[in-house]
């Protein structure tokens, strides 16, 4: 109904293409083959999570680091996109669709870089596993919306691949 009401509302109003407007939404490495997301994406969420185990937000950020894939800001996310339709509010309140990129099934390799005289490997794993499932990443994560789902993650042992 809104993107007929939107259709009738303009007529000069460019069609919609919902699969470019995905597109548009993804983060691609320079060959355009492969999407990822930005890895300080899952630094914030790391230093979020580490709060929950009383590290102090602030003096974790200089500790850890999130080393992007393929000389890039990006970690690579391995998995297929679907596009997704949402309703959104903008201003004043107006209703609008957004249509985006989301992962059903996931998974990505982090590579960390971290102050091992401050911070054990061990703590990097629980700071990994509170970030993953109370913060997440992306869109509608757990940290930024009450009843918010998607972008959590979990810590896995490569080796039992």
């Amino acid at each position: 109904m809104i993107e007929a009401k939107q259709a009738k509302k303009s007529k000069e109003r460019p069609e919609r293409n919902p699969q470019q407007e995905m597109l548009d939404t993804m983060y691609f490495f320079p060959d355009k083959k492969r999407s990822g997301f930005p890895a300080v994406g899952f630094k914030a969420a790391m230093v979020r999570g580490a709060k929950s185990l009383d590290f102090v937000m602030k003096d974790i950020m200089g500790h850890i680091f999130v080393i992007g894939d393929h000389g890039t800001d990006l970690v690579e996310i391995h998995g297929l996109p679907e596009l997704r339709t949402d309703m959104v509010r903008v201003g004043m309140g107006a209703a609008d669709i957004r249509y985006r990129a989301m992962y059903p099934e996931w998974e990505a390799n982090l590579t960390i870089k971290f102050n091992s005289s401050v911070i054990s490997t061990e703590q990097i794993a629980q700071i990994i596993q509170s970030a993953g499932f109370s913060c997440g990443v992306g869109e509608w994560r757990p940290e930024k919306s009450k009843t918010g789902n998607f972008g959590t993650f979990e810590l896995t042992d490569p080796s039992e691949d």
